[in-house]
Parts: C-alpha cells; structure tokens; sequence
C-alpha cells in the first residue's frame, strides 16, 4: 500500500544500501542495475511512483535514461544521484528532466525528504494534467494509471470499446468513477476534443424529461419562452453519457430508443426531426438486468445499451489504488488551501488503505479534503482522519459526542417513558437570550471571540476571515474588552 521506488545503478552494494535504506522507511523497492533495464522495468506493467537513477552508467547513462523517459512521455518524477555534485551536471540532470539531485553517499533523511518532495510535486503536476485534459475533453487511459489487477483489465476493456462506436454500459457503486472512465473513453477515441455532455437521469423532473433530452421550440408549452436545443443536440459529434439511466422514467425509454436507433431527435413542438450523430455512454449504479426483470427498464433499450457493458471495481477491490489516488487528492488540496503538506504519515496511509470505502473515490476525496483542512503539521496523520479511525479496530481516535441542550422525561400511560436528547452543535450561535434576541455587538463580539479561539490568536487570518482590516479589528477587540487598550494601540498603528 506504500509508494514503490525504482532504484537503477550498475553497482550492486550502492543498490542494495539504497534498498534497505527505503525499506526501513516503509517504501516498496524494485531495482535495475542498468539504464536499459529500468526502461524495460517501466513497461512491464508495473509502474513505479518515482525513481533514483544513477546518472554515470555504462552504455545508457542515467541522461540517456532521463531522455528515453521524456520521448515515451513517462511522468514519474526522478532523483538523479552521482559522485559527481558539479553546478553543470545539476543544471544538465535538472534541464533533461529530474526534479531533485543527490550527491553519493546520500544520507537516509536527505532522501526521505527528497522523496517526500518527489511525491508531492507528481501528485500535483498528475492533478494538473488531469484538470486540464477534462477541461480540454481530452483526458485518456494514462490518466487512470492504476497498479490494480482489476482495474487494469478495466482499462484494457475500455482501450479497446473507444476504438469504435459501440454504446457503452458502464456499471459500478457510487463514486468509483464512472464518468472519469467516459471521459477517457472518448479521449481516447476520435471524438477527442469534441463535446462530452453529461446528464443526470436521476436528477431531471418526470414532466420535463423529453424537453431537456431533445430539446423543445419557443411556445411548444407553458413556459416555453425561448427555443431550447437539447442534450442529444448538445452532444452532436461528440458523447452524450447518461448516468443513472436505470432512473430514466418509462415513458421517457420509449422515446431514448428511438432516438438511439434512428440516430434523430424531435424537439416538443417541433415540426420535423433532427439528425445527431453521437456516441452513447451509459452508468448505472444498480443491475439493469434485476429492472427489467422487474418491469423497471424495458428490454430493448436495455439490450440496444448494453452492448459493451464494463463493469467498474470498488475501491475496496482496488486498494493498490488507494495511496496514489490520497496522494493526488492531498496535492490538489493542499495547493487550493494554501497550506504546506509534504505528505501523508505510514500508520494514517495503514489507516486509509485497510477501511472499505463504502462511498469509494468520491468519499476518499472528501476525507482527503476535510483532513487538509482538519492539518497543521506538515504529515496528514490518523488524527486527521477521525471519522475512518472510529470505525476500524486498533486505532484510538473517537469522535466526542455533541453536547445535549437539555434531557427532558416525558412519562406516558400507555407507553413506556421516553428520553428526548436535542443534540446541539457546540459551535452553534444563540440567537436567543432568555425570551428576546441578542443585540448586533453580542453576536458579533461572540463571532470575534470565537474567531479568535479558531485561528489561534493569528490576527492576520482572522482579519481576512472575517473580512475586515486589521485596524478595524483591534478596534472592535478593544471595544469589546477582548485585548488591552496598549495592545489595540500597537495594533492601530500597525
């Protein structure tokens, strides 16, 4: 569940130094003991989260290495180390692609945190990238790198559906990523860069269903004050994913496979249809085939989507996953939160990769999110995760009860004698005070307090918080006695 580390170097003492040097700080190690081999090592199937190489190597030397890299369009960041630590092969190693260097014999902490950093900064620039090919639509398969058996055939399957225009079924929980797997699909395929348009089947009102599919005229009905083209226009060239379609009312099926068979639409109140050409990828989170049987689903779009069904795994059936998706998670977060997080501690990685997930990827990324905010060392560690740690055995973190406003019995003849328990957030704001409401100053002196306690005394974060100047702060500080007069003053001038 750790990253692993390729070791290349042609001397066999200096790669096993560095082997039990990175197993006794918990990374998985695979080695090369030429330039050669660990090009070869990097397409087996077996990918690494970061390598050490060697730069002075018979036959291809670690530069040679580093531009082979670059030409397959291989990301993994490298930590290039010699005995040589001249200011022109640093620059050179740098310019051909290494994110760090390290002169031999390199100390055990000294690597720990060059890997550390190696880490973070691959996390960061993979999260990039993916940001940028979705926004492009041109996200691909080298985007879902995966270290999953299971996944990996996932993989395989897709490459091959995205070659053709075959509708796709993709099936699978909630949050595994069924939408990401569309979007590489068609990335991979020659609608690249062409329109990807999402609907959510679960989420569209019954009555408006053929109207947000299709596509409705100015006047066709109540409402209907401009001309709306539709979704199946929308996608024209490009994919239409329906998700949820086991959501998809009835009468609204009927009209989907028409559309799906005759390759056209009719817009509500149009006059004449209107040919599409696009490719169908549907996802549902429930069997289609247990619907059908139901009479939930009707059998011929069942069997007109389900041509090439691809069945997602669950995170839990994907765990080799789990470090490399917190990891980029971590990046994103850190990076959008402003705050300085080399990465994440052996025992809260422990923690992460042995829970089930229930809400799979989707709900990794919110802990990954809530623990970046929750930090304030450099290391996530179990503490930031409470909620995962109250669930699994062998981890002392609970999650205090909130407070109860008040307990009141309530004795009953004909029933037992009931305990009502009002749960109340601690952080809640009073409104009331006995029977009438607090002034303005109350509530905002408590605001300020309560600021204050929060951001632990940090006057600048507070001030930006609450979205007023620091002057004006300290002035409200002294009005309502939360800071000496003296203090206030140094602040004014401040």
């Amino acid at each position: 569940m750790t990253a692993t580390v390729l070791v290349v170097d042609d001397d066999p003492v200096q790669r096993r130094l560095l082997d039990a040097m990175l197993k006794r700080s918990g990374y998985d190690v695979r080695t090369a003991e030429s330039g050669a081999d660990a090009l070869r090592a990097m397409e087996d199937g077996q990918p690494c989260d970061a390598i050490i190489l060697d730069l002075v190597m018979p036959e291809l030397d670690g530069m040679g290495v580093l531009a082979a890299l670059r030409e397959r369009g291989v990301e993994t960041p490298v930590i290039v180390q010699t005995a040589n630590g001249s200011i022109e092969t640093v620059v050179a190693a740098m310019r051909a692609g290494a994110v760090d260097f390290v002169v031999k014999p390199v100390g055990a902490e000294r690597l720990q945190i060059s890997l550390k950093n190696a880490l973070k900064l691959g996390a960061l620039e993979h999260e990039l990238r993916h940001i940028k090919r979705r926004a492009a639509g041109q996200l691909g398969f080298r985007d879902l790198a995966t270290k999953s058996p299971d996944m990996a055939r996932v993989v395989r399957l897709a490459e091959r559906a995205a070659k053709s225009n075959i509708p796709i079924l993709v099936e699978g929980e909630s949050g595994v990523g069924k939408e990401v797997l569309a979007r590489a699909i068609q990335g991979s395929s020659d609608r690249k860069g062409r329109p990807f348009v999402t609907v959510n089947c679960g989420a569209i009102p019954h009555n408006l269903v053929e109207s947000i599919l299709f596509g409705h005229e100015k006047g066709a009905f109540t409402g209907a004050t401009e001309r709306h083209v539709g979704k199946f226009v929308e996608a024209h060239g490009g994919t239409l994913f329906l998700d949820e379609i086991g959501e998809l009312p009835l009468d609204a099926q009927v009209k989907l496979l028409r559309a799906i068979q005759e390759g056209e639409v009719d817009p509500v109140g149009g006059k004449k249809s209107v040919r599409v050409d696009i490719r169908i990828i549907s996802a549902t989170n429930r069997s289609l085939l247990d619907q059908v049987k139901a009479g939930g689903f009707r059998e011929d779009l069942y069997y007109r989507l389900n041509v090439f069904p691809i069945t997602l795994p669950s995170l839990r059936q994907r765990r080799e996953d789990i470090p490399d998706l917190a990891r980029g998670f971590l990046a994103r977060f850190a990076a959008e939160e402003g705050k300085k997080i080399r990465g994440i501690a052996a025992e809260a990685l422990s923690l992460i990769g042995s829970y089930d997930w229930p809400g799979n990827v989707r709900q990794l990324e919110n802990a990954m999110f809530r623990a970046v905010v929750l930090a304030d060392g450099d290391e996530l560690t179990v503490a930031e995760f409470p909620q995962i740690a109250a669930q699994m055995e062998g981890y002392d973190v609970r999650i205090p009860p909130a407070p109860a406003a008040s307990v009141r019995l309530e004795p009953r003849e004909d029933s037992p004698r009931i305990i009502q328990m009002p749960v109340r957030d601690p952080n809640a704001l009073d409104l009331i005070a006995g029977s009438d409401m607090r002034t303005l100053d109350e509530l905002e002196r408590e605001i300020i307090k309560f600021a204050l306690a929060h951001y632990r005394g940090h006057m600048s974060e507070v001030s930006r918080k609450l979205g007023i100047g620091r002057s004006t702060l300290y002035r409200k500080l002294k009005d309502y006695g939360l800071i000496e007069a003296g203090a206030a003053d140094e602040g004014d001038a401040a």
